[in-house]
């Protein structure tokens, strides 16, 4: 039987879902611009759900300054990928249902 109350309240929201998705798709970082571009959100909502994240320590952000304006790089934390490849195996079981 499947604990469906172990599927991550956080991670498990649309555009959470999407940010993990893509953060744990490659290796280095994304910077905001690109997740903005990529998940087509505006920049209120990419920083609510960033902050979100955040908050339970699921991402962290990286404030660069340079030549032009500043940015900030955004990846997951080894908590958030724990997390993610949790949340990925409770989805699997679900999946393994309908087999």
């Amino acid at each position: 039987m499947i604990d469906f109350s172990q599927l991550d309240r956080t991670i498990h929201e649309k555009g959470r879902l999407s940010i993990m998705t893509l953060l744990a798709s490659r290796a280095e970082a994304w910077p905001f611009q690109d997740l903005k571009a990529q998940l087509d959100m505006s920049d209120g909502n990419l920083i609510t759900h960033l902050r979100t994240l955040e908050k339970v320590e699921f991402i962290q952000g990286e404030k660069l300054s340079g030549d032009g304006r500043p940015q900030t790089l955004y990846s997951l934390t080894p908590s958030g990928r724990q997390a993610f490849v949790a949340y990925l195996a409770v989805l699997e079981q679900i999946l393994g249902i309908g087999k």
